[in-house]
């Protein structure tokens, strides 16, 4: 059998073939041996595969002589709650993301309720690797299982301790959920509810039945974003199978998107922190995402700093400036007063709490923010070529000021390019961003024909 995709935060595969029970429970069995003593939480997404490999995984940690605290079906940022909440040693999130429902996958998550960061999960990884028997105990020493009744109320409680719930509640949202058989739905009714909102759910059972491709993408949403019309509602929250990335459609039916979401509830969270204390503090975003936040910061005078693309590298860097804020282009917020975990919820209250407070529609608003058009390709390089590859690249674009924290940035007044190598595949990612779609998929074609020279 293939050997799935594995990073440092955890694996990805599909089910029988580069993913098995097997290979789950020696996974696990390898993160476990890397913590320290108490329990271990575990949850999943709606996948139909997530309770085979639910039994698997909660054999093995009991075979390693640890309690399962089991969550059931529950979001990844739902998941670094219960870790906190229950003061566990770690916790594993079942889910494959937005991969296709063959795929599941296996996210692991530290005592800090936080998704494991390199230094963790290369730990792991090395045990998993090492062809060692896992440290399995006799029968008079084996875990339990206790199953959580209530996995909702701490993170409900806890995203809503950051907005303004009554100026909520007076308006009165209409609102779409598309949880798309996710696991979105657990905790997203229950907030709507708590908030006074009307809301039609798309998708509202986590069974992995997806109604269309899991990635909240502008062309995976059409469908989505007429029922928004069809609803009257002032705004589409759109989840992915594990509701940590969040996009938006506005009132009209139209497709705001992912990169949107992190910078409209920047400009939320930084206007509101200058009002309230004179001073909007630092934020994080990864290399990869929109100059959107970089011009917000700028606005509100707020430190701005990038991190290697990465939610665990994004964490690490908001904890290492103390930021109030952090965020990736894929819909992803981190808001550290709920947790340091992309969180959907965090990101639906802080919209919702933005609308309210200005009394704007969704449109109208993204309206506000600095407009540019990200153009986002791949092209086919041996790994041997990378480095000839990029040196090449400085070299034609020698008026750009270099950043190469993670792969080659290419920096200009008013666009970016991103050249970074993928993980699983002989390809390089070339991202560019500029104020008009036209200079941004230039920047992406000049670094194809670049690279097709070496």
């Amino acid at each position: 059998m293939p050997e799935p995709i594995i990073s440092v935060s955890g694996l990805r595969g599909i089910i029988g073939e580069s993913l098995s029970p097997a290979t789950a429970m020696r996974y696990v069995a390898a993160f476990v041996g890397t913590l320290p003593e108490g329990p271990i939480v575990v949850t999943r997404d709606g996948r139909a595969s997530g309770p085979m490999l639910c039994d698997a995984i909660r054999a093995a940690i009991a075979a390693c002589g640890r309690r399962c605290l089991d969550g059931g079906v529950a979001a990844t940022p739902t998941t670094g709650i219960l870790v906190r909440t229950h003061r566990a040693a770690g916790g594993i999130q079942i889910s494959a993301s937005h991969n296709p429902p063959a795929y599941n996958g296996i996210k692991l998550f530290t005592g800090e309720g936080r998704v494991a960061p390199a230094n963790a999960g290369l730990l792991v990884l090395e045990r998993y690797r090492s062809g060692i028997e896992p440290a399995w105990v006799a029968h008079d020493r084996l875990g339990d299982v206790v199953v959580l009744e209530d996995t909702t109320t701490a993170h409900l409680q806890t995203v809503l301790a950051t907005i303004d719930v009554a100026a909520i509640r007076a308006r009165k949202f209409r609102v779409l959920l598309d949880a798309n058989h996710g696991s979105g739905s657990v905790l997203g009714k229950r907030l709507l509810d708590e908030l006074g909102c009307t809301t039609t759910i798309l998708g509202g059972t986590p069974d992995g039945q997806f109604a269309h491709v899991p990635e909240p993408t502008a062309e995976n949403l059409v469908g989505v974003s007429a029922k928004v019309v069809e609803a009257r509602a002032d705004i589409g929250f759109c989840q992915d199978p594990d509701a940590d990335r969040l996009a938006l459609i506005d009132e009209l039916g139209n497709y705001i998107g992912e990169e949107y979401t992190p910078a409209l509830c920047a400009e939320h969270v930084l206007a509101k922190l200058k009002r309230d204390s004179g001073s909007a503090g630092a934020v994080v975003t990864n290399c990869s995402t929109s100059r959107m936040i970089e011009d917000i910061a700028a606005k509100h005078g707020a430190t701005f700093t990038r991190s290697a693309v990465g939610e665990a590298n994004v964490v690490d860097e908001m904890k290492k400036r103390s930021a109030v804020y952090g965020g990736e282009g894929n819909g992803g917020v981190i808001d550290p007063r709920v947790g340091y975990v992309r969180d959907s919820f965090a990101g639906m209250a802080l919209m919702l709490d933005a609308l309210a407070s200005r009394q704007l529609s969704l449109s109208r608003f993204a309206a506000e923010l600095p407009r540019y058009e990200i153009v986002k390709t791949k092209i086919t390089l041996p790994a041997e070529k990378l480095a000839p590859g990029l040196a090449a690249l400085r070299k034609h674009f020698s008026d750009a000021e270099v950043d190469t924290l993670d792969g080659l940035r290419l920096d200009w007044p008013k666009s970016w390019l991103l050249v970074r190598a993928s993980n699983t595949e002989p390809v390089v990612r070339a991202i560019a961003e500029a104020p008009t779609e036209e200079e941004a998929a230039r920047l992406c074609r000049e670094t194809a024909e670049v690279l097709s020279r070496i």
